[in-house]
């Protein structure tokens, strides 16, 4: 009897030892001016009150050829001249994009058109951006703008009209000037079609994850974006595609096009080395070393998740290192304007997983690279219906954690995850995965499990009340308008 309370007595002692939490580590202060706010909440408002109108007068063709004829006038000054990116023609092109993103949302024969004239926009701006300062506030601000701002006006266009058809979109002259031009660099390196599109072995695959840490790493940033993940395509002579990336659970990774098209995603863009490059031009093959660099390493070793965000050290990679170490073999340095996370709401909940960076290298931010350019984006309308809820909640979750609000989880949890950490590290040693990931605490783990299941209550609240908001008003409501939804369903859960 004794053996048996002193065999319980001692269990009990290790199960208060081990749901003692560690002391929290402090972090560094961020620079609180630096995150981008739209502020233009009554410009929302006013674009959604003339869609309203708009869409119950009738569909009136000659009003939207006129809204896309000023769009298309203001893409061909910005893309003919050498702008800096304070010149006022910014500023008429974004305000016309909006304008025919009204227009076209309420009439849908113009569609296809815009999704045309605002890619046509987005290329512009990446061509202007090559003699930008790129680490500079403004040119960051504007490329945010242009760039953010026109695959939201598209967004809203897609949401209110869903056509399967366009989930596709491709910037046809630089289609067309890849694959046509005589003594293209881009020819001498190994592709395959996938999903419709020609992969080059070294093109970047940068895409939106289905899981609610997907969206916070999409929206954590000082300028929130839509990816939450790269990943690097190898393409080998017999034109066989593999996806080298990082996941949490298992380190650094290979997948083929199948398998990587299979694990969940909302949204799907390829970015390339621009075809101007000058180091392109010197090496034609350079994407595809860089690329042969990254499978190597993934196959003849393991290379753990980092999940301190610590572009700097390559011993072990997050996703976005994948790419950048591979390119840096090369002497090519990616993202440019260097990612900064500065709210200190924000760098709670980011330090509460175990991130320890704050400058580092985001997955949205690199597509802001004046040194690559987006050769196709995918949208599927289902897809993106999910997405933006994601994004809303946690865009209203975080506006919670600038209040003060910090992720946890029931004390009790705390010595079977720890429990759960030990046997994960036995299997790590056999090279298996444990329930809990390579380099994450049990605390953090315990952490993002809770912080999934409340994104996962307050998402299907917001679901339910977008759709209640459809049925009503007859149309979808607009993000702005999930936002302010988002908003009571985080106050209430």
């Amino acid at each position: 009897m004794k053996v048996v309370r002193r065999a319980v007595a001692a269990i009990l002692i290790l199960l208060i030892i081990l749901s003692i939490p560690l002391p929290s580590r402090s972090l560094p202060a961020g620079d609180e001016s630096l995150p981008f706010v739209w502020n233009q909440d009554s410009v929302w408002v006013a674009m959604e009150a003339r869609f309203r109108t708009q869409r119950m007068t009738g569909c009136d063709a000659d009003a939207v050829n006129t809204e896309l004829a000023r769009l298309d006038s203001s893409v061909a000054v910005v893309g003919a001249g050498s702008l800096s990116p304070d010149d006022a023609h910014w500023e008429v092109a974004e305000q016309r994009l909006f304008d025919a993103a009204t227009r076209v949302a309420a009439c849908p024969i113009g569609e296809a058109a815009f999704i045309r004239s605002a890619t046509r926009l987005r290329a512009a701006v990446k061509r202007q951006s090559i003699e930008w300062d790129i680490a500079s506030v403004s040119a960051r601000r504007r490329l945010y703008r242009m760039l953010y701002g026109s695959r939201a006006a598209v967004e809203e266009v897609l949401t209110q009209n869903p056509d399967s058809s366009l989930a596709l979109v491709t910037d046809p002259s630089l289609v067309a000037s890849l694959e046509s031009a005589e003594r293209n660099p881009l020819w001498l390196t190994p592709s395959a079609i996938v999903h419709g599109v020609r992969i080059h072995s070294g093109d970047l695959l940068v895409s939106r994850g289905g899981y609610p840490t997907s969206a916070l790493i999409a929206r954590g940033s000082d300028y929130p974006g839509n990816f939450s993940h790269v990943a690097i395509a190898h393409v080998d002579s017999s034109g066989s595609v593999t996806a080298v990336e990082a996941h949490i659970e298992r380190g650094v990774a290979t997948a083929s096009a199948e398998e990587y098209l299979a694990d969940k995603k909302l949204r799907l863009m390829v970015l390339r080395v621009r075809p101007d490059h000058p180091m392109l031009q010197a090496d034609p093959l350079l994407p595809h070393r860089a690329a042969s660099y990254a499978l190597h390493r993934a196959t003849v070793e393991h290379v753990p998740y980092d999940f301190e965000m610590d572009y700097t050290d390559p011993s072990r990679l997050f996703c976005s290192e994948v790419a950048s170490d591979a390119y840096r073999q090369e002497g090519v340095t990616l993202w440019t304007g260097i990612s900064t996370i500065s709210s200190a709401g924000l760098r709670n909940w980011l330090g509460a997983f175990g991130v320890t960076h704050f400058k580092t290298q985001e997955p949205s931010d690199l597509e802001y690279d004046p040194q690559l350019v987006v050769v196709a984006e995918w949208r599927d309308p289902d897809a993106l219906a999910e997405d933006r809820i994601d994004n809303a909640v946690v865009d209203a979750m975080l506006e919670r954690a600038d209040a003060g609000e910090r992720l946890g989880f029931p004390w009790y949890q705390l010595a079977p995850g720890r429990l759960a950490k030990a046997y994960s590290l036995l299997l790590n040693s056999f090279g298996r995965i444990g329930p809990v990931p390579e380099g994450m605490s049990a605390a953090a783990a315990l952490r993002n499990r809770a912080y999934t299941e409340r994104h996962d209550g307050i998402a299907e609240r917001v679901g339910e009340a977008a759709s209640n908001f459809a049925s009503a008003e007859g149309y979808p409501p607009p993000y702005w308008r999930l936002v302010d939804i988002a908003r009571g369903s985080v106050a209430e859960y």
